[in-house]
């Protein structure tokens, strides 16, 4: 069906996303994604393997400088882009590496967004400006060592003293959070659930960082621990009351790895597409054999259909229209296909897919962090389960 106008075919853009994409969308995604093979892409290796993030906070100057952070908010020294340039730029991050994309997502769609959308001018004044810039790094405190997929249940308290707030919790797997500056921390009180911006170097907070993970790991990721830490009344967010404050901050972050599964994914598609044309057996490229081009054919459409996905709900955030429950879709569907992406992309590179000379393995052991993360698959299910039953199956 096709003309002498009709484009050549694309193998890295098959289904013509890229022609949805003005000239801005596509210099913010090129801007990033030069920066991440530049700065991130001939380190992620030693790093990943070291289990560390060295030089987090020049890395976070820097992504403040490309207005990378608290990228789609507006004010303060933010970006003010679009959702769909924060998507594309979540991407290109994630491509490189799920940490690098995480630091970003919680600097910005989790700490930032909560002080931007529930906090008092005088604590936007004093924490986005120098967050936007990545001279203070931020953190965001909800899940705790008992409690994560049911935040209501959480154990963390702040009670009334005087004027002042005094909290006393923990908090488990908390990415940047031995490295940040502020941490936005909810607990229970005797008005319901509240949030609070913890300046860091308050006494009785501290912040062990967690060791031994076998995902994520070149990511910072903590432990929170508040031992009657002493708040005066203006760390409060006042206007967050109730499991809404948090719950739309993560609503916000998901939107970012509905786009960011796909990078891992198109990252270890790619390294599966290379290897297949250069690799021989049997006496031609392993490309060439029809098992493998149905793998690579059905990597593609599951990749491809998930960045059609993320733009459509960028679209639609952009026009205020996007509802939790298209998160949801959006995160369930991304993060596994995009996990059975690596799983298979290992498939063709046979014994090197384990090798950390090739992204794929590195790709596929944090797919399974981003899989938990911010809703399990089990909790985006029951969301779209209610939406579509209208019954409730959370305590059912």
């Amino acid at each position: 069906m096709g003309s002498s106008t009709t484009p050549p075919f694309n193998p890295a853009d098959p289904l013509g996303v890229d022609d949805l994409l003005g000239p801005e969308d596509i210099a913010v995604r090129d801007t990033v994604r030069g920066w991440a093979a530049d700065r991130v892409l001939p380190h992620i290796a030693d790093w990943y393997e070291r289990g560390e993030l060295p030089g987090i906070r020049e890395l976070a100057r820097e992504l403040g400088a490309m207005g990378a952070l608290g990228m789609s908010l507006t004010g303060y020294g933010c970006a003010g882009a679009s959702a769909v340039q924060y998507g594309l730029a979540c991407l290109e991050l994630e491509a490189a590496d799920s940490g690098i994309r995480s630091l970003v997502s919680v600097q910005g769609s989790l700490a930032m967004y909560a002080i931007w959308r529930f906090g008092s001018e005088e604590q936007k004044q004093r924490w986005l400006p120098r967050m936007a810039t990545g001279e203070i790094i931020g953190c965001f405190g909800l899940t705790e060592p008992d409690h994560g997929s049911d935040p209501a249940g959480m154990r963390t308290y702040a009670k009334r003293d005087g004027s002042d707030w005094v909290l006393t919790g923990r908090k488990m797997w908390i990415t940047n959070g031995s490295v940040a500056g502020v941490a936005v921390v909810w607990a229970r009180t005797d008005e319901g659930i509240r949030g609070f911006a913890v300046p860091t170097d308050a006494p009785g907070f501290s912040a062990p960082e967690i060791r031994h993970k076998w995902s994520l790991r070149a990511s910072v990721t903590a432990e929170l621990v508040l031992d009657e830490v002493r708040l005066p009344a203006d760390a409060l967010l006042p206007e967050a009351t109730g499991l809404r404050g948090p719950l739309s901050c993560l609503t916000h972050a998901r939107y970012g790895i509905v786009w960011g599964a796909m990078g891992a994914a198109r990252a270890s598609f790619d390294a599966a597409l290379d290897y297949a044309r250069t690799r021989e057996q049997f006496g031609k490229p392993i490309g060439g054999f029809q098992l493998t081009q149905a793998k690579l054919a059905d990597m593609a459409v599951e990749l491809h259909k998930g960045v059609l996905l993320a733009h459509h709900l960028g679209m639609r955030m952009d026009a205020g229209t996007l509802r939790p429950e298209q998160v949801s879709f959006g995160k369930l569907n991304n993060v596994r296909e995009a996990i059975e992406i690596c799983r298979t992309a290992r498939t063709i590179l046979g014994a090197n897919g384990i090798s950390l000379e090739y992204p794929v393995m590195r790709h596929a052991t944090n797919l399974e962090s981003v899989l938990t993360y911010e809703g399990t698959v089990e909790m985006h299910q029951l969301v779209l389960g209610k939406a579509l039953t209208g019954l409730d199956a959370f305590r059912g």
